[in-house]
């Protein structure tokens, strides 16, 4: 079984940074980005006026954001009949988030476009070389909340592109159509099989949509998994291990990169000794 160096394994962080930033904002970002995060994990959905911006849910939760008066949102207003401009009025930042109590609040955040978070990475230090693991969010069979797959690719590519960031991104996504029409689009653009189910056939899955990475839910693989994985010449980065005895069995197992809301947790762990390692505690 093939066991990298602690020190290669690739540090991504959900959403940014979600246990100590509100997800999915520039702050989180930028946070991660300082902490040692290689990659920024993000979520994309597309407005009325078709902006793609980062955001994981389809509705904007009330148990997260304040609309433009600073009150709580009596409903779930969906992104997609929201225009960009309705979109930044709502506080996303104020609120805590009753899973992370270490999450720091960040009154006045608004949800990102993809367009300003690659304009913020071009500007900032740490941000130039970062790269991005960008997850579509589709809803097949609610054309009310997600545009079809191949519109939104072409948004996607076209922004991609424009910021010449193609050998810096992955385009990840549980829905093969949307991989499928990144593939017929922009073959250069490297794609990402999110998976959720339990004990699928994980390279068939990959092979069916051409990705060359597979992102599994952690508890569902095994080390004999990622070595078949690996031995069909994909790379493994699973979802979304937060805790030390998670973090040393993605180890064990072999994984190339690990997704997690505590990217600065995550490099401090890897960068410990064995000892140190094997005595952290969540």
């Amino acid at each position: 079984m093939h066991t990298p160096s602690p020190l290669t394994v690739e540090i991504q962080g959900h959403r940014g940074a979600r246990a100590l930033r509100p997800e999915n904002t520039l702050d989180a970002f930028a946070y991660a980005a300082e902490v040692g995060a290689d990659v920024l994990e993000m979520d994309l959905l597309m407005t009325a006026d078709d902006h793609i911006v980062v955001a994981h849910d389809p509705t904007l939760s009330p148990a997260r954001c304040l609309d433009a008066l600073g009150r709580r949102l009596s409903h779930a207003p969906a992104l997609r009949a929201l225009t960009l401009a309705q979109l930044k009025g709502y506080d996303c930042g104020a609120l805590p988030h009753p899973r992370f109590p270490r999450q720091e609040a960040r009154p006045g955040a608004r949800v990102p476009t993809l367009d300003e978070v690659f304009r913020w990475a071009a500007s900032h230090p740490q941000g130039r070389a970062i790269r991005f693991n960008l997850e579509v969010k589709l809803i097949p069979g609610r054309p009310d909340l997600t545009p079809p797959p191949a519109d939104f690719a072409r948004g996607l590519i076209a922004l991609i592109r424009a910021h010449e960031v193609t050998a810096r991104v992955n385009v990840q996504c549980f829905d093969g159509a949307l991989l499928h029409a990144m593939a017929a689009q922009a073959p250069e653009i490297t794609r990402a099989l999110l998976i959720a189910e339990n004990r699928i056939d994980h390279v068939a899955a990959a092979a069916a949509v051409g990705a060359r990475i597979i992102s599994p839910h952690h508890h569902w693989i095994t080390a004999e998994d990622v070595a078949r994985m690996h031995a069909a010449g994909l790379r493994v980065i699973p979802w979304t291990l937060n805790a030390p005895e998670d973090w040393r069995r993605a180890l064990e197992m072999g994984v190339d990169g690990i997704i997690t809301d505590d990217p600065a947790g995550l490099r401090a762990f890897l960068r410990a000794s064995p000892q140190e390692r094997e005595a952290a505690q969540p």
